[in-house]
């Protein structure tokens, strides 16, 4: 049998990982479509469709998808090279769903080949649907999921084809939704999936303020900011009742590790320590209190995944400088505030006591911070593979370090949020 390892390791060290959210009606997190896309402009000509739909499968399957995904399912691309092939038996059965590219063909041998899959576990999604073709009608039975190019589509031809795909038993997936509106409107359709950056698009409210257990927490970051003494930090956590729990909450998990259980405020504080307060105090503005606490928000894990990578990205390329390290966090955390507060950036960093360097980033992705967030947000949305060099040129990474961050992110945040639940 071929395996992924066959490929050719030079073509491997040319891709990077795009990560997309897929979310349900709830806008809770349900899985992530995963795009390997090549990060040099010049490479995309080395290869065929068997080596490409190799080494993509290759890296989904010996990066371990719980490692990539969390709890998560993953939906990865498959042409017809990639159905046909033998390799694709390494991915996990439980863990992905196989998405069938639009060029894919509903021939004799294709079809035989879908159902042959299904028998044996895997599921199936329609990729970039846009109307109902032949080929669609074809797959239609043997899938699971459909999902819908919104892009393009004017809002008549979506309407009719959701009304026409809705009384099917396939549940139905908008994707490339980039605004509250579209959202909503296939909320009304009846979608039960949406994939795009809706969710993470600031939408500025005029006269909205900062909540109050939010501007406490941003109080408290500018305490540590500025060093302020203990018994000053100490105080202020004690002044706010929902810190105050969530912080021992905190500390009588297993991601601190405490041998015992701690009670006080001030034990609290000396086991978890400044750098590790920060960080959390900057997670905790993502999570929606209530009865129960939401550490699977997508907004939450964008931030922290930001966060985390470019912390990674300064410990490589400036080994040795914590501090350095530590404002790449603040930095990525930062990125989505305004969208989490609905209020303009320029705002939340007149509460916030940051350097210059901070402030340039944040406001205009200048400096080596802000090329690290700029190429942080073109990863996401797998971006120009042209731009993407030019990226990594600047930063002078190559897209194999970029792909380890990448991983080395994802796991850090699975194993944060797994602590805290």
């Amino acid at each position: 049998m071929t395996t992924p390892a066959d490929f050719s390791p030079a073509i491997a060290n040319q891709f990077y990982l795009a990560r997309q959210p897929i979310l349900n009606r709830s806008q809770r997190l349900v899985a992530y479509e995963l795009l390997f896309r090549h990060a040099d402009a010049e490479s995309a000509h080395v290869t065929d469709d068997a080596t490409a739909t190799a080494s993509v499968i290759a890296h989904a399957s010996e990066l371990g998808m719980e490692q990539v995904v969390g709890d998560q399912m993953a939906f990865v691309n498959v042409d017809e090279v990639g159905l046909m092939s033998d390799f694709i038996h390494f991915l996990p059965t439980d863990k992905v769903i196989l998405e069938i590219l639009e060029t894919v063909h509903a021939t004799p041998d294709v079809l035989a080949r879908v159902q042959e899959l299904k028998e044996q576990g895997f599921r199936f999604a329609l990729d970039d649907v846009i109307h109902h073709s032949e080929d669609v009608q074809k797959f239609q039975p043997m899938a699971d999921v459909i999902k819908v190019d919104i892009h393009d589509m004017s809002r008549a031809d979506l309407d009719a084809l959701a009304l026409s795909l809705k009384s099917s038993p396939q549940k139905l997936l908008a994707e490339k939704v980039e605004t509250i509106e579209e959202y909503q409107h296939c909320m009304d359709l009846g979608f039960e999936y949406f994939q795009g950056y809706y969710f993470a698009r600031p939408v500025i409210l005029s006269g909205k303020k900062i909540e109050p257990s939010q501007l406490a927490i941003l109080h408290l970051l500018n305490l540590l900011n500025t060093d302020a003494d203990q018994q000053e930090i100490e105080r202020s956590v004690k002044h706010d009742a929902l810190i105050t729990l969530n912080l021992l909450r905190l500390v009588n998990t297993p991601a601190v590790g405490a041998r015992f259980r701690i009670n006080s405020v001030s034990h609290a504080l000396i086991v978890l320590g400044r750098r590790q307060l920060q960080r959390w105090l900057q997670i905790l503005l993502y999570v929606k209190t209530g009865p129960r606490q939401e550490f699977d928000s997508p907004l939450l894990l964008m931030a922290t995944t930001r966060g985390k990578m470019m912390e990674l990205m300064m410990e490589r390329l400036h080994p040795g400088q914590r501090t350095g390290a530590d404002i790449g966090f603040t930095v990525g955390i930062m990125s989505l505030m305004n969208t989490l507060f609905s209020v303009p950036m320029e705002e939340i960093l007149d509460s916030v006591n940051v350097i210059d360097d901070v402030r340039a980033a944040l406001l205009y992705r200048r400096g080596e911070y802000g090329d690290m967030l700029s190429l942080i947000e073109h990863v996401e949305r797998a971006g120009d593979s042209g731009e993407m060099a030019d990226l990594l040129a600047n930063l002078e990474m190559e897209p194999a370090d970029l792909f380890e961050v990448q991983v080395a992110a994802y796991d850090w945040v699975n194993e944060y949020r797994t602590g805290l639940h």
